[in-house]
């Protein structure tokens, strides 16, 4: 009996190793561009909260030119993209490259540099609700700025920072 089963073991086996023998076949050549490579580059978006980054690569992958609307004649297009965290409106051109954006965003993860600034600053006070805004332009690149809401007991503040933790 132990012999019966090893020998089906081993039957079982090599039965499996003609199957691996596959063809090989030559596939076609694909050329992948990055047309909105300038925007993915300006937002340098690596510490940015998830929300973010996904809905920056939404409107960086987005393509005008299949959509219903898309007519040869037009100069820009303009899309707003939504998520319940925030939103973008980005104007595209004839050719699906992003020209400029406006993006909002509220109560988003804050990078370390503006954690560090508001905590050596205000030690005591407590970050009640935050808005981030970035405006791209392909000619002047990305500008961020957070609006925080800061609170210590009954006092109330309101903070304009940089992405870099500047005060503004």
């Amino acid at each position: 009996m132990k012999k019966f089963i090893i020998g089906l073991l081993v039957l079982g086996l090599t039965s499996q190793v003609f199957a691996q023998i596959t063809e090989v076949e030559e596939l076609t050549e694909v050329v992948v561009t990055a047309v909105n490579y300038k925007y993915l580059n300006a937002m340098d978006n690596s510490e940015a909260a998830i929300p973010v980054q996904m809905l920056e690569r939404k409107v960086a992958a987005f393509n005008v030119q299949e959509q219903d609307y898309y007519i040869d004649d037009y100069d820009f297009y303009t899309v707003q993209f939504f998520i319940p965290d925030g939103k973008i409106v980005a104007v595209y051109d004839a050719n699906g490259k992003v020209m400029r954006t406006i993006e909002k965003f509220k109560d988003i993860k804050l990078p370390k540099a503006v954690n560090n600034a508001l905590a050596e600053r205000f030690p005591n006070w407590e970050l009640v609700s935050d808005v981030y805004r970035v405006t791209y332009s392909e000619s002047k690149g990305a500008t961020k700025t957070y609006k925080l809401k800061l609170q210590n007991g009954d006092k109330t503040m309101r903070v304009k920072m940089s992405d870099e933790g500047e005060f503004l």
